[in-house]
């Protein structure tokens, strides 16, 4: 008797999503609410459990097809193994080996690569873990895991990567005979289909340009204060608090603070109506392996320092091994930007609808001003505030920015609420 398995609700107004990996290959052993297959949607990768415990039996669907919620994509079979034939004419039922390509291997030959994977039977990936594998073409079995109970972690697979690419540049021994010189001015191209969250990236973006009447306006923030603060207290507060003192904290701080000066900042445009907020929801654009995705740091004006910098590193973590949900990137009132991490020096962002504007960090440079009639040195970063005109006025853009600077140059107003 066979269990079916089938797409699982994904989140308000997601009906749909795309299939991106098979985790388990049919015949493989089954427990009860494990990963068996991988699907992308609009936002983040969701696994899809298994319902029962038994063997993945025949995979109705492919890797790369559009599946809707409470589609069926797949079967568990009764029992701990299923027969090498039955799993072979499984998989050739979806994915027919074709004149000239390789078979499914049988029981007795995929055994070796079982007992390498341990005891436990063969290795279940990560979505994030399994697309690197994939990429550098390497084998899990042979990575050590440095993750919980042994298992691979993203930094592990890139690692090996790193080796392996190292020691196929050393130098080989010289042949008898002299290698043909490699074509020259060759011409390659490949082609990849666009991830579904690549594919929302870019309607949700150019639908903000079609319909909002965007403008950025730019202001430059003397970080000698922020420094200073951060060095004088980062080893205390490590200590105290178990996490790095970054400059996040103090950017979230200054934008609630300005929030609440300039409330149409935090506002956003609902037909003919305009929402404003008491509360801050501030999106973090944070960098995942598919794209830019932005979790959602909920009541930003209530943290404390300590519970910002918590949330930011939690974030960039479960971004960076695809463990994000969608409940993590629902709503957001505000959205910050931080480029300068990659290194920009000055960007226009561009809003993330509904919200109605979005504050662009950038790099920390030394540049000269003038202080007190001298020219001297110091640490600049520019700001850049892009915003929907048709809601926030050129004067409310520049007083947030001002409200902005003078926070981050005088922490101390962060303290006092000034």
């Amino acid at each position: 008797m066979a269990t079916d398995v089938v797409v699982p609700t994904l989140g308000e107004s997601i009906t749909e999503a795309t299939l991106g990996q098979w985790l388990k290959k049919p015949g493989d052993p089954v427990q009860a609410d494990e990963p068996v297959a991988s699907l992308e949607t609009d936002k983040v990768a969701v696994e899809v459990p298994s319902p029962v415990a038994g063997t993945m039996g025949e995979q109705v669907v492919a890797e790369g097809d559009t599946v809707e919620v409470g589609a069926l994509i797949a079967r568990i079979e009764e029992g701990a193994g299923a027969p090498a034939k039955a799993a072979a004419e499984t998989a050739g039922a979806v994915n027919p080996a074709g004149p000239g390509e390789t078979p499914m291997p049988k029981e007795d030959e995929a055994a070796p690569h079982a007992e390498e994977a341990g005891e436990a039977g063969p290795l279940t990936l990560s979505p994030a873990v399994r697309r690197v594998v994939l990429e550098h073409g390497l084998d899990p079995s042979k990575i050590k895991g440095t993750g919980k109970d042994g298992r691979l972690t993203k930094d592990d697979v890139l690692a090996a990567a790193k080796a392996e690419k190292a020691e196929a540049a050393a130098p080989a021994p010289a042949p008898q005979q002299q290698a043909r010189p490699a074509a020259t001015g060759e011409r390659r191209e490949e082609r990849v289909r666009m991830t579904r969250l690549r594919q929302t990236i870019a309607k949700r973006l150019k639908e903000a340009q079609d319909t909002a009447a965007l403008l950025t306006t730019f202001n430059d923030v003397d970080m000698t204060a922020v420094m200073e603060a951060r060095s004088r207290y980062k080893d205390l507060f490590e200590k105290k608090h178990g996490i790095r003192l970054g400059f996040m904290g103090f950017f979230v701080k200054a934008a609630c603070l300005a929030l609440k000066d300039i409330p149409s900042v935090n506002a956003s445009i609902e037909g003919d109506e305009i929402v404003y907020r008491d509360y801050v929801d501030v999106s973090i654009a944070v960098s995942a392996p598919n794209g830019l995705v932005v979790p959602v740091l909920r009541d930003a004006q209530a943290l404390s320092f300590a519970a910002i910098e918590k949330t930011i590193a939690d974030f960039g973590k479960r971004a960076k091994d695809g463990t994000l949900t969608l409940e993590d990137m629902k709503g957001g009132t505000f959205t910050i930007s931080n480029g300068g991490v990659f290194g920009s020096l000055l960007s226009t962002p561009i809003i993330n609808p509904p919200q109605s504007a979005v504050l662009g960090m950038h790099r920390i440079e030394e540049r000269p001003v003038v202080v007190d009639g001298q020219i001297v040195a110091r640490p600049m970063m520019y700001l850049a505030l892009s915003y929907d005109h048709r809601l926030i006025d050129g004067r409310e853009a520049v007083t947030f920015l001002v409200r902005m600077k003078e926070a981050l140059e005088d922490p101390t107003r962060l303290l006092i609420d000034l």
